[in-house]
């Protein structure tokens, strides 16, 4: 197993999911979760201390991947933003290997994301190789006016440069995801499902997680004063409804 990971505390296996960033991003939920659980977090491949990609990759295997090595049969799957999506597709592909899924203002397949995203996200490509000034654009963005406001201000910063990095060694390859988008799936979705996001998230990450409450048996809780990175400022809130989730 090449992914770098972490495993702390004893119990139930918990396996902790990130997307444009690194495990820094449970800094403050994992220790909470490990007083109860088993807590893997990993790196995904080309982020944190994880090797860049040498060809086209499917983040779905990888994470079935590290499961099998670390012999864990049956895990409960936190993921964010990104990670959110895995977790989702990773549920819809290997619903035997999951517990419970935990969605934390995660992404989705196949959504058509609105033309101001998709512009901002251009702003953003276009700024490269001047990192700062991505950084900058990335967090202007009304989804981190919380966070950047915030004492974790300079963590989210110094992970989202380390992520932009990161990305300049990669290789011209590109993330491999499943033929039938999640959007298409979330009715065959089995395993129980918590959604969690924050009030002050952006309006389209607001519209995929009412989306798939809609389209899934899935149970959507709001936290107030919250934006996308409700994982660093909420983590107390965000670990009680987990908790609480895990123990029904």
């Amino acid at each position: 197993m090449d992914l770098y990971y972490k495993i702390n505390g004893n119990g139930h296996p918990v396996v902790l999911l990130t997307g444009g960033a690194d495990i820094r991003n449970w800094t403050l939920v994992a220790p909470l979760l490990a007083k109860h659980y088993k807590v893997v977090s990993f790196d995904g491949r080309g982020t944190g201390k994880s090797p860049s990609p040498l060809e086209d990759f499917n983040p779905i295997e990888d994470l079935l991947s590290l499961l099998d090595h670390l012999e864990i049969n049956q895990a409960t799957l936190i993921g964010h933003s990104i990670g959110g999506q895995i977790a989702t597709e990773f549920a819809l592909n290997y619903p035997e290997r999951v517990s419970k899924l935990v969605l934390i203002a995660p992404g989705l397949s196949g959504f058509s994301y609105s033309k101001e995203f998709e512009e901002n996200i251009k702003k953003i490509h276009e700024a490269a190789p001047d990192i700062d000034k991505m950084v900058e654009l990335l967090l202007s963005d009304p989804s981190y006016r919380v966070v950047t406001a915030s004492p974790h201000r300079d963590l989210m910063v110094q992970m989202l440069r380390h992520h932009m990095n990161r990305m300049f060694e990669w290789p011209a390859v590109k993330l491999i995801w499943p033929q039938r988008p999640a959007i298409e799936r979330l009715e065959e979705l089995t395993p129980k499902t918590l959604l969690i996001i924050g009030k002050e998230d952006s309006p389209d990450n607001l519209r995929v997680a009412n989306y798939i409450h809609k389209h899934s048996d899935a149970r959507i809780i709001e936290i107030p004063d919250a934006d996308h990175m409700v994982n660093l400022t909420h983590p107390e809130k965000l670990y009680r409804q987990i908790t609480g989730f895990m123990k029904e």
